[in-house]
Order: structure tokens, then C-alpha cells, then sequence
């Protein structure tokens, strides 16, 4: 059951939560690790969903910002790009780099708060960073990450997003035969407090850490806490699929490994891809 609580330790309790669920991830066939050791052409679903749009990343320095284990960070590696990943999980980061020594690819793996970014990469300046889904939505400020983003970016440097689209996580999911507005679609100083057993994977592993907290940015605060942060947009795209059983019950997964509505999908957005290139100094 989800309450409105403070945010005063929402990372130590998100770290909790993440640092029991990272292995049971990694063996879940979910994840897919046995086929990216398998096959090294293999990319996370994640990106080969966004390769019309990430453009070629060839002898790219990019960082992956809240990488998890390592899947999309891998991919991004495979595509071309020198990639560094950063998450602030030693149990996620641990299977990244096991994961990254099993494919024989050279990634960066530093242990870090996405806030702390800047100073945990010693102040590098990267060609692009790359967010992937599920991630912004576990930061309570949108302004602080956007600025951390255009820190870590040299002048023309890119910003790869896709993220759950806020109209999405404003829909409460326990209501299979409608949907039904209950959550905050604009940011709000209160965090979202959830509690829950399972985690979004196929796992028979049993966790005891199971209280999340989590935060909702409106479309429109993200995209003006980058303006303002020294970045433009350069593409912004909305999509009726997500790569999770967002809405169990309302849902079905198509040949692309995508999840869509059932019932007239053009009704809600589920998530978003957005870039943003970092202006040069005047």
C-alpha cells in the first residue's frame, strides 16, 4: 500500500530496496545476461528500441547515469560509444562489472549518487549521457539532476532520455478495467512511499527490504529544468508502449518485447524519449 511520506531518507531506503533486488535481476531471464555473454551483438531492448533515434556513437565517451546492472551501459558499448556507468549500488555495480568481464568489454564502473556525479568522475565532461527508463522517477529534484547532466557534458555534448511518461506513473495500476488518476503527475516536495514484495522481474528470490520511495516530474519541469541548465532540445517524442507490465491486466506485449494497452492505446502516453545537446559558451 502506497502513502505520501518525507523524502528525508528516500536514497538510504532505495538502496536498501535495490541492493536485494540487483542479483535476482541478473539471473532473471529477464535481463537477458546469458544472451549478451552469448551473443555479442546482443543489445538490451532498451536501446535497440531507441536506435532510429541515438544516431551513431562511434568513438563516443558517453556515461550511463543510474546504470543498474549494466545491460543498457553494455549495449551503448557495443553500438560504439567508450561508455562509463555510474549507480550508487555496489550490489548493481558488482554485476555490471561481472557482466562487462564475461563479454570482454571495457566499461567504467564508479560507485556514486547520481548528484554526486560530477565529483565522482573527477570532473570529466563526456560526448553524451544516457539515462534509460525507471530512473528519474527515484530523484526528488528534477533541477539538481539536470544540472548535474549538463555538468557532466562538454559544449555540444547530448542528453539520451527515455523515461515513464508522468501521465503513466499518475494511473493507479490496481484498477485492471480502468484507468484511474490517484498520483501526482507534477513534482512534489512529499515522496511517493510504496511497499512491495516482488520486483518487476521473473525471480523466486524472496527480499525483505520491500519500502520504496519515488517522486513525479511533469514533462514540463523536466524539459525547463534542462532549458535552464544550458541544454536544447533537439527531439522529443512520446510513445504508446513501455518495456514493462505497466497496467497488469490492460496490457499486451508485441512481437518488439513492448507493452501496449489493449483497449484504445492512444488514450495515454507510457513513456518518452527526449534529447537535449548542451550550448556552447557565448
Amino acid at each position: 500500500m502506497e502513502i505520501i511520506g518525507g523524502v528525508d531518507d528516500y536514497r538510504a531506503v532505495n538502496l536498501a530496496n535495490w541492493e536485494q533486488r540487483a542479483p535476482a535481476h541478473a539471473a532473471s531471464p529477464d535481463y537477458g545476461v546469458d544472451r549478451f555473454i552469448a551473443d555479442p551483438s546482443y543489445l538490451s531492448d532498451v536501446v535497440r528500441f531507441d536506435l532510429p533515434r541515438l544516431g551513431d556513437l562511434s568513438g563516443l565517451r558517453g556515461v550511463h547515469l543510474q546504470c543498474h546492472i549494466g545491460t543498457d551501459t553494455l549495449s551503448l558499448a557495443r553500438l560504439g560509444a567508450r561508455m562509463t556507468g555510474l549507480d550508487f549500488s555496489p550490489a548493481a555495480l558488482a554485476e555490471a562489472r561481472r557482466l562487462a568481464a564475461a563479454t570482454g568489454t571495457g566499461i567504467d564502473y564508479v560507485q556514486s549518487d547520481v548528484y554526486d556525479a560530477r565529483v565522482a568522475l573527477d570532473g570529466q565532461e563526456f560526448d553524451f549521457v544516457f539515462t534509460g527508463i525507471g530512473a528519474i522517477c527515484w530523484l526528488p529534484d528534477i533541477r539538481r539532476w539536470a544540472s548535474v547532466v549538463a555538468s557532466l557534458l562538454r559544449a555540444g555534448g547530448r542528453l539520451f532520455l527515455r523515461e515513464g511518461h508522468p501521465m503513466l506513473w499518475s494511473i493507479d495500476e490496481r484498477m485492471p478495467d480502468r484507468l484511474a488518476i490517484e498520483f501526482p503527475y507534477f513534482e512534489r516536495p512529499e515522496a511517493l512511499v510504496w511497499e512491495d514484495e516482488t520486483t518487476y522481474v521473473q525471480t523466486e528470490a524472496r527480499f525483505t527490504a520491500n519500502v520504496t520511495h519515488t517522486f513525479s516530474h511533469a514533462l514540463s519541469e523536466t524539459v525547463t529544468a534542462l532549458l535552464d541548465a544550458g541544454l536544447d532540445l533537439t527531439l522529443f517524442a512520446e510513445h504508446q508502449s513501455v518495456p514493462w507490465e505497466a497496467l497488469p491486466g490492460q496490457m499486451q506485449r508485441g512481437d518488439d518485447g513492448e507493452w501496449r494497452l489493449l483497449d484504445r492505446p492512444w488514450r495515454l502516453p507510457l513513456t518518452y524519449t527526449l534529447h537535449a545537446t548542451k550550448r556552447s559558451p557565448d
